[in-house]
């Protein structure tokens, strides 16, 4: 392996976590702003979209960590490349490669969650498309 395979993940690893931070922001703003209107009317839709996004937000956590320890074990691998050991770098990438999986299959689950919890708030909405005729 050559110093340029590890380095081929830094643009998608970044790219990832970046996404996974914006994500992250949206959900804890808008699970500040359920918890208010919560704290008004104790209404219990509201107290599940939050534990949904509770469940969602520490997905995202695990998602953030595996992408670090990713990035992590990508730069390890490169520094064991450079130092000359390359068992010890193939192994470092193979880690690397792993905990990359795992953070896109939490992003998997986290999506699937958001999609249910997007039609459960939608459930009972319908639209008549003959009306626009």
């Amino acid at each position: 392996m050559e110093l340029t395979t590890p380095a081929l993940l830094f643009p998608a690893i970044s790219l990832l976590m970046l996404a996974y931070t914006n994500r992250f922001i949206v959900l804890a703003n808008l699970m500040r702003e359920l918890y208010e209107e919560y704290q008004e009317d104790q209404d219990q839709g509201v107290a599940k979209q939050i534990v949904n996004l509770q469940v969602r937000i520490s997905l995202i956590k695990y998602m953030q960590i595996c992408g670090a320890l990713s990035f992590f074990f990508c730069v390890t691998c490169m520094f064991l490349l450079f130092a000359g050991s390359s068992i010890l770098a193939n192994i470092a990438f193979a880690i690397a490669l792993i905990l990359l999986l795992a953070s896109l299959a939490l992003m998997v689950r986290e999506l699937q969650l958001s999609i249910d919890a997007l039609t459960v708030h939608l459930s009972d909405f319908s639209y008549d498309s003959r009306q626009d005729s």
